[in-house]
């Protein structure tokens, strides 16, 4: 498995990449599709994979390419479907590209499933349950209680997205043509 690890400068030169902007723009496209036409909400509860793109830029071309498909994704997404621009469920957004693009960057080198695990799960933690459960307490008011069912769920989530990712990180075929991405 040769998915190459950028440092943070290798991360803003993606950005010259054609094909990364490409591949980033589509996950912008798919998050939004996920996150906002093809899922199930109720209250503070919404049930969707709009982070698995999130995330899967994130772990592939950096926490810097991931932070800007979160942040990108969840504007887009609320100006489409006419939602107002929550600033902190954005800043979790953002956060799950972040998290998942370092994390994957930076631990485990050698050992895919612990990698692809860890980045998941830290960036649902941090970036779904944390601040974006914050945010909505802050603007919508939900009380904790709500809130709280949010952990199981994005445990449940976290599992089939990490099994997602893991089963293409998994894949020769996948990483072959993913590394052709990075070449210009």
């Amino acid at each position: 498995m040769s998915v190459k690890t950028h440092t943070i400068s290798d991360n803003f030169k993606l950005f010259a990449n054609a094909r990364v902007l490409v591949i980033t723009a589509l996950f912008i496209a798919m998050s939004i599709v996920l996150g906002k036409f093809l899922s199930i909400t109720a209250g503070p509860v919404r049930i969707s994979f709009e982070n698995l793109t999130v995330l899967m830029s994130g772990i592939m071309f950096g926490p810097v390419i991931g932070l800007v498909t979160g942040a990108a994704a969840d504007i887009i997404g609320c100006i489409l479907y006419g939602y107002a621009i929550n600033p902190i469920i954005t800043l979790g957004a953002s956060l799950i590209g972040l998290i998942s693009g370092i994390v994957s960057h930076c631990t485990f080198k050698n050992k895919l499933l612990p990698r692809m695990a860890l980045s998941v799960g830290l960036a649902h933690l941090i970036g779904s349950v944390i601040v974006k459960s914050i945010g909505m307490y802050v603007y919508f008011g939900y009380t904790i209680e709500l809130l709280a069912l949010r952990i199981p769920l994005y445990m449940g989530i976290g599992i089939v997205e990490f099994y997602i990712i893991y089963l293409l990180m998994k894949n020769k075929s996948f990483v072959r043509q993913l590394d052709k991405v990075y070449r210009k």
